[in-house]
């Protein structure tokens, strides 16, 4: 805990990356509480707002292709078996978790590698199910990619909003106080994401039908 706590104490672009791989993992780290002030220390000049994001979204796609090639060449029974040990536990997994984010995953298709990165308790996990369905890897780097570079630009404009607004002392219970405006954000981003995929897909086969 001492470990995490001097990394955010701490933020520089290697911290950001490092931080945001291992929550993109199994590791509960708030991405909210490493993006947002890396942003606030940008609006202050201390670091770069684009560097803070691309650090940020590297991260968690190596992260995620941690998660990937677990489910890809593990498979379910051994994913299973330490979301149910004491370790999965003290990472603050559970088997019920790791089935939710399948159900997403198979719900909603390859788009839930963008959609589901948006949404907590899912968007760390549903890398796994893209692994166990073997999911063609650069499609899925590339929508990891777009759904984690818009989380983080979300987390980014508002650090970089509250720079203006609050001390620093204040930062991180400014950040949870503001929870539900980035819930709202998400919910937005997520139904556009979904309506696109869903429209293309109807497209697609439109113009197929039409060219048979």
């Amino acid at each position: 805990m001492n470990f995490f706590t001097s990394l955010l104490g701490n933020l520089n672009y290697g911290t950001v990356f490092f931080l945001m791989m291992l929550e993109s993992t199994v590791v509960p780290v708030p991405s909210e509480l490493v993006v947002s002030p890396a942003a606030y220390h940008a609006a202050a000049g201390n670091l770069n707002i684009l560097l803070v994001i691309l650090m940020a979204t590297l991260g968690a796609d190596l992260g995620a292709t941690i998660n990937y090639l677990a489910g890809r060449y593990l498979g379910r029974p051994i994913i299973y078996a330490f979301a149910n040990s004491c370790l999965g536990k003290l990472f603050l997994l559970n088997q019920e978790k790791v089935m939710k984010s399948e159900k997403y995953f198979n719900d909603h298709g390859v788009a839930a590698t963008i959609t589901g990165r948006l949404i907590p308790g899912i968007r760390h996990l549903i890398s796994i199910p893209a692994g166990l369905a073997n999911m063609h890897y650069g499609k899925f780097l590339l929508y990891t990619t777009i759904g984690a570079g818009a989380w983080n630009c979300i987390l980014a404009a508002l650090g970089w909003y509250l720079h203006t607004i609050v001390p620093e002392e204040q930062l991180n219970d400014k950040i949870l106080e503001y929870g539900d405006h980035i819930k709202w954000a998400i919910i937005i981003i997520v139904a556009l994401a979904i309506a696109f995929f869903v429209i293309r897909h109807f497209m697609k086969k439109r113009s197929t039908k039409h060219a048979d």
